[in-house]
């Protein structure tokens, strides 16, 4: 095939005209879906995610018009129920561990819904021990208490989170095997298929990006107890239940989706998917 552009006269003199007007696109997308963030996504009963129009319907829809202007993969594509399971399940690791933090809460809810990069939802470990020294509990033993359930009840969400994650692995896998290997009609599905497969990949990866600022974010918030109000009992405790946590990561990295999945620090790039099919790997970390 030959060069698309050359039916188009002028085509490279409006290039920079074209990125202008998507830049200004772009920054009516975040500016509206910062309006739309004035709060975190409301909470229910044990951490769950509570139904809202706002947070479901009109940021996603937002969302998706900003990863598309940045070129990120979009798929139209309809969630299976373990990618719906994924991501409910995935939603309660990447949120700040303390509901109370607004700044934190509003990073990861406008990554969750795509306005911004997923991985630019990084809470900050240090505004964990800032939001709960600015809490009021009844003795300062409570702040050691509070460190020790939330990292405990964090290591009882690694593994069932695991568990759908390889399945969801399982099945794009078998995506994969099957768009390779079959013709495909037409090219939005083509398209949809690479794009739903790096979205899962994403997820997992922001997920074992989470719990490892978690992990630093409990032992700050430890470090820094233990010079404001120390106390040896609660210490002890706190230590076990943030070390429980590190070993189910342990486990998770070693049989959820790979040795060093789980030790993201860095933005992912595009999966190399959308560049060739000859071998399908996981998408490069640099």
């Amino acid at each position: 095939m030959g060069n698309g552009n050359a039916a188009y006269p002028g085509h490279h003199a409006r290039q920079p005209a074209l990125r202008a007007r998507r830049s200004a696109v772009l920054v009516a997308v975040l500016v509206a879906a910062s309006g739309l963030a004035g709060c975190v996504r409301p909470t229910g009963d044990f951490g769950r995610a509570e139904p809202s129009v706002i947070h479901d319907d009109l940021m996603p829809k937002v969302g998706e018009g900003a990863a598309r202007l940045r070129g990120d993969p979009v798929s139209k594509f309809n969630y299976t129920n373990d990618e719906k399971l994924l991501r409910n399940r995935g939603w309660t690791l990447i949120r700040p561990p303390w509901t109370k933090d607004w700044i934190g809460g509003t990073m990861v809810e406008l990554s969750r819904t795509r306005v911004l990069p997923e991985t630019e939802g990084r809470v900050p470990p240090d505004l964990y021990l800032i939001y709960l020294r600015s809490d009021k509990f009844r003795s300062s033993d409570a702040r050691y208490d509070k460190i020790a359930a939330d990292a405990s009840g964090d290591a009882e969400l690694v593994m069932p989170f695991c568990e759908v994650a390889l399945r969801v692995k399982a099945a794009d896998d078998e995506r994969l095997r099957v768009l390779k290997n079959k013709p495909v009609t037409t090219e939005e599905n083509y398209d949809g298929a690479k794009a739903r497969v790096w979205e899962n990949r994403v997820m997992i990866k922001w997920v074992g990006q989470a719990l490892r600022y978690r992990i630093i974010a409990y032992k700050k918030a430890l470090d820094g107890l233990e010079i404001e109000t120390p106390t040896r009992d609660r210490v002890w405790k706190v230590n076990n239940a943030i070390r429980e946590l590190e070993g189910q990561v342990r486990l998770a990295e070693g049989g959820c989706v790979g040795s060093d999945r789980y030790a993201l620090d860095k933005p992912v790039k595009r999966s190399r998917i959308y560049t060739g099919w000859s071998v399908e790997e996981a998408p490069i970390i640099k």
